[in-house]
């Protein structure tokens, strides 16, 4: 199997990031009755999405492929930290069970659809050599 080029990586990584905090903060929102139209979306994601953003940043300065489970480590926290930081400044609430949850959906969610793409990989990759 070819390698994914670089940009492939990056569009990937932005995307299934993207993808993820719109979903963690579609889920939160519908379990808890409240508008998942989407201003209400956007009012609980922006925060995610900026540290989101900022993680991705760090990740091309340090030059790791964005798609790395390792990436999805530092993206996740990144993301966490920020987007409850900013949720605490702009008065948005960060109640212990919302930053309980929050930092275990979004680790599931941003570091888990990495270790599904490397898992399929590597799976398809090992088929292909036991052939």
């Amino acid at each position: 199997m070819l390698r994914r080029r670089s940009a492939d990586s990056w569009a990937i990584a932005i995307a299934g990031d993207a993808v993820a905090i719109v979903v963690f903060a579609v889920i939160g929102r519908a379990n808890h009755h409240e508008s998942t139209g989407l201003h209400g979306v956007w009012h609980t994601a922006w925060p995610f999405l900026l540290g989101a953003a900022l993680g991705l940043a760090a990740t091309a300065y340090a030059r790791v492929s964005p798609t790395a489970v390792r990436s999805g480590v530092r993206i996740w926290v990144w993301t966490f930290v920020i987007g409850m930081v900013v949720r605490a400044a702009t008065g948005a609430g960060t109640a212990i069970a919302f930053v309980i949850v929050a930092a275990i959906v979004l680790g599931v969610l941003i570091v888990g659809w990495r270790a599904l793409l490397h898992w399929r990989t590597w799976h398809s990759r090992w088929r292909h050599v036991a052939r």
